[in-house]
């Protein structure tokens, strides 16, 4: 099962008052394992960044203002997360934003049955405790260092390790829908039975053997 962690940071709060995507950041996931697939870009937002927002992510409206627009990346990011579940960490901000960019440029909405909230989750599982990344971070002992702003992929990346950690599943699932093809591939032999060679020592390296043991037990408890 493919899945992508999906965060992104904007020029403020509230798509009401006109507030604009600035960065998005997706690592996809697949079997609950990250596989080599992103998708990063910086976004022209065609207006200023507010001071609360350049605090959170520290981009500037120089810097913003030579990166491409929402309308000339839109295929590429509905490319990607096409078919996927979407994880997304307080999935109401980042869909508000997502749905105002794509409802500009006339295209389908993301549906909100199709996103998983960790916010949710983390409300669920903790009730009454603090839910940001940043504590849930802290609660299951992931290094958070390198946040020293909020930038898309570094959030996907510490998003991802939360997650996991969210629905008790450490280790990534292993796939055995093509077991009986790589069996095939196996060198069996006629009975398809496993036969394990023994070697045994020879008298030389019996002897060396138990003159180590000796010497070892010498050095351990006399």
């Amino acid at each position: 099962m493919n899945e992508i962690i999906l965060d992104t940071e904007t020029t403020g709060l509230s798509v009401k008052e006109g507030h604009r995507i600035v960065e998005i950041g997706c690592i996809e996931i697949e079997n609950l394992s990250p596989n080599s697939k992103k998708f990063h870009c910086y976004l022209n937002p065609e207006r200023k960044v507010s001071e609360k927002a350049l605090e959170v992510h520290g981009y500037t409206d120089e810097f913003l203002s030579t990166k491409k627009k929402f309308k000339d990346i839109v295929d590429e990011f509905l490319l990607f997360i096409k078919d996927k579940k979407l994880i997304i960490h307080n999935a109401e901000f980042d869909l508000s934003h997502l749905n105002n960019e794509l409802s500009i440029l006339g295209k389908q909405k993301i549906k909100s049955d199709n996103v998983i909230d960790t916010l949710s989750l983390a409300r669920d599982k903790f009730p009454g405790s603090s839910i940001s990344l940043d504590a849930l971070c802290k609660r299951f002992r992931i290094d958070n260092s390198k946040r020293v702003q909020h930038t898309a992929l570094i959030d996907c990346d510490l998003l991802y390790k939360v997650y996991i950690n969210l629905i008790d599943q450490k280790e990534p699932l292993l796939d055995f829908k093509n077991l009986d093809n790589e069996k095939s591939h196996l060198n069996f032999a006629k009975n398809n039975k496993y036969f394990k060679k023994i070697i045994k020592a020879n008298p030389k390296e019996l002897t060396l053997h138990k003159a180590y043991l000796k010497n070892s037990l010498k050095k351990n408890f006399f």
